[in-house]
């Protein structure tokens, strides 16, 4: 009986190995950027420079995809050290304490010709919340000179840090606040498949 049960699960596995692929974030051609409102009149960008992520792809059904990020904190880069320090410090990532933030999707749906929409959970700063990330593509196949198979898509969400314990602020003498409550982020991703 159980060589019968073991044989009819290779079998369902098979199929599911023929269509699905495993794609590495590739960080030299990747950027996870961000903005936020600085005195309540301009925007500051940055991104994180450090991170890997593997992108599970079903070719036959792209709803049973998945993907999975673990970002550096550390590696905040807002080109401006003495901001880069603060943003390491307890007043935000406190990355001592919480060295990495992470993505593990749990539902891809379609909304749409290349669009999909990916929702997962995100941990940051030691809390756990459901976001969705709006994904344009994922791109056809392209051969790089090297050989390897690349795939490229763009997605996008906002969160809110006082969500996640980042609240930190300053309040300004003309009203407002000296950092924004709002994250706009920005994934711009190249992938690169993993051979068998």
């Amino acid at each position: 009986m159980k060589r019968i049960i073991f044989a009819a699960a290779m079998v369902l596995a098979i199929p599911y190995a023929a269509v699905a692929s495993t794609w590495n974030i590739d960080p030299d051609h990747s950027n996870l950027g961000f903005k936020i409102k600085h005195l309540m009149v301009s925007n500051v960008k940055g991104n994180f420079e450090k991170y890997t992520g593997v992108v599970e792809i079903d070719d036959k059904d792209i709803t049973k995809s998945k993907v999975e990020v673990t970002i550096d904190t550390n590696s905040i880069n807002t080109n401006v050290k003495k901001r880069d320090d603060h943003l390491r410090s307890a007043d935000f990532f406190d990355v001592a304490k919480y060295p990495t933030m992470t993505f593990v999707s749990k539902n891809v749906a379609v909304a749409g010709p290349d669009k999909l929409k990916i929702t997962g959970d995100f941990t940051l700063h030691g809390v756990t919340k459901e976001i969705v990330l709006d994904l344009e593509g994922p791109t056809g196949e392209s051969k790089d000179p090297w050989g390897n198979i690349r795939k490229g898509a763009t997605a996008t969400t906002k969160i809110n840090r006082k969500d996640y314990g980042l609240k930190w602020n300053q309040t300004l003498e003309t009203g407002g606040v000296l950092v924004g409550d709002d994250v706009d982020i920005t994934l711009e991703v190249e992938m690169i498949k993993k051979q068998k």
